[in-house]
Parts: C-alpha cells; sequence; structure tokens
C-alpha cells in the first residue's frame, strides 16, 4: 500500500475509498516532542486543503490541513492521553484520522514518496 504526501507534510495511506492521514517523520521531526492533538469528530466533513486538526510540540502550535475531502469515519483516541505517539511513529501508530474520501480523484495531486523526499530536500 503506497503512502501519498503534502507540500503541508501530511502522509495519506490508502485503503478502499478510506485514507488514513498523519504527520510526516520529516515534520514531526521539525516540531519536536508533540504534547497535545487536536483532532476533529467523526462524522464531521472535512475540505480539501482546509484546516482539519492542531498539534501542539513544546516548540510550536501547527495546523493540519485534509489533504482529501470527505467526512471523518476514524480517530485516532490514543493520542488524547499520548500525545507523544506522534513524534515516536508519525508515520504508524501516531496516524491521526481516517477520511471516507469524496472525491478519490484528488489523490492525483499529491507527492509519491521519492518526489516529497525531494521536496523535503529543499526546505
Amino acid at each position: 500500500m503506497s503512502m501519498k504526501y503534502t507540500k503541508e507534510h501530511e502522509w495519506v495511506r490508502v485503503e478502499g475509498d478510506v485514507a488514513t492521514i498523519g504527520i510526516t517523520a520529516w515534520a514531526a521531526e521539525k516540531l519536536g516532542d508533540v504534547v497535545y492533538v487536536e483532532l476533529p469528530p467523526e462524522g464531521v466533513v472535512v475540505e480539501k486543503d482546509k484546516e482539519m486538526a492542531v498539534v501542539e510540540s513544546a516548540k510550536a502550535a501547527s495546523d493540519v490541513f485534509a489533504p482529501v475531502s470527505g467526512t471523518i469515519v476514524g480517530m485516532n483516541d490514543g493520542l488524547d492521553m499520548k500525545p507523544e505517539t506522534v513524534s515516536e511513529s508519525p508515520e504508524g501508530d501516531g496516524w491521526f484520522v481516517k477520511i471516507k474520501m469524496s472525491d478519490p480523484g484528488q489523490l492525483g495531486a499529491l507527492m509519491d514518496q521519492a518526489a516529497y523526499e525531494e521536496f523535503v530536500k529543499g526546505q
């Protein structure tokens, strides 16, 4: 299962019409130790490129943007009690939400891993 990436450093892993979303290891490293994550509740409709969540670290608070439009069908409840999971496993157990995509064609605008790696070299 391949992952796609945004220029705002979110990743997307797709299974059928559901996209799991999180922040990249690069973003997590830049943030430092994550101390709080605010996620949208299930049932909320999110719009591509609009604010969807907030992640806070000792250094800064950052908005997390929806890489695709759709409805939140799952959220990582474990981040309430253990927000540091985002720092420890940003592209694994530190995922944020699952979105049932309303337009899977939006995935075409995202970068694959090789393109994302090239992109962060310039950051």
